[in-house]
């Protein structure tokens, strides 16, 4: 039996298709989508048996199919907010039987069913079974460093796999943080980019980015820093300016 037939082989083949270009073993990518479109339900939940094959299998699953939907509508990212919203909103990606969007599957099956706004404090409301059913138990704050977001700062998009997932996160965690993070020890500022401010409840708060950034060397062990988000250069990202973690206890 092909080992194309095993979702975690499908979804990084076609990952890897998009990427190169190339055609794999399993067929090119109207083939290899096709497969992940009519896998069976049973299949896929045995495939995703544990937090790492989920977490390699939806990541490959998202980063492909935001890469196929920029080649087929380029530009819509450039466009207002409604296109924006379209492009992460529109229900485009068949897996097992399901139609997900893009904001399913970062927002529903990543984040363990958490609202795209509320600074990641608010559950996601009304989530399908099949939501329930293949999320990761908790919201990992790492995704965020791992996820085709079409822009010149996105972070390289990688093929992750089950055995090694935790390992390649960090990698492309340290990477980014060394590019993008600015730490002022006189002031003891550090300039971070906006996500960690839209997403912070994924981190735990102020505490857990400062402890987030620690553990990733882009600040010192014993600094404390005030943080200062990275200037937005276009139309609010979908984002509240409300400061939830200074109500929390």
């Amino acid at each position: 039996m092909s080992t194309q037939i095993d979702p975690l082989s499908l979804s990084g083949d076609l990952l890897y298709a998009v990427k190169t270009g190339a055609e794999v073993a399993g067929g090119d990518t109207a083939r290899l989508r096709e497969r992940l479109a009519t896998l069976e339900r049973s299949r896929l939940a045995r495939a995703l048996s544990s937090r790492e094959r989920k977490l390699a299998f939806w990541l490959n699953c998202y980063n492909a199919y935001a890469q196929l939907r920029l080649e087929e509508e380029p530009g819509i990212l450039e466009g207002g907010l409604l296109d924006r919203w379209k492009f992460v909103g529109k229900d485009r990606i068949p897996v097992a039987g399901c139609w997900l969007s893009l904001n399913d599957i970062e927002h529903g099956l990543l984040r363990s069913s958490k609202h795209p706004w509320g600074l990641g404090y608010l559950p996601r409301p009304f989530p399908s079974s099949f939501e329930r059913e293949f999320r990761l138990e908790g919201c990992d704050p790492r995704i965020h460093f791992a996820l085709c977001r079409g822009s010149e700062n996105s972070p390289p998009i990688a093929i992750y796999s089950p055995a090694d997932v935790d390992a390649e996160l960090d990698i492309a965690i340290e990477w980014f943080l060394e590019e993008s993070v600015e730490y002022d020890s006189d002031a003891d500022v550090a300039s971070i980019p906006r996500f960690f401010r839209r997403y912070r409840g994924d981190f735990g708060g102020k505490r857990g980015i400062v402890e987030f950034l620690r553990r990733y060397n882009a600040v010192p062990d014993d600094a404390t820093p005030s943080l200062e988000y990275e200037a937005s250069d276009r139309a609010p990202d979908f984002d509240l300016d409300l400061e939830l973690d200074e109500l929390r206890p």
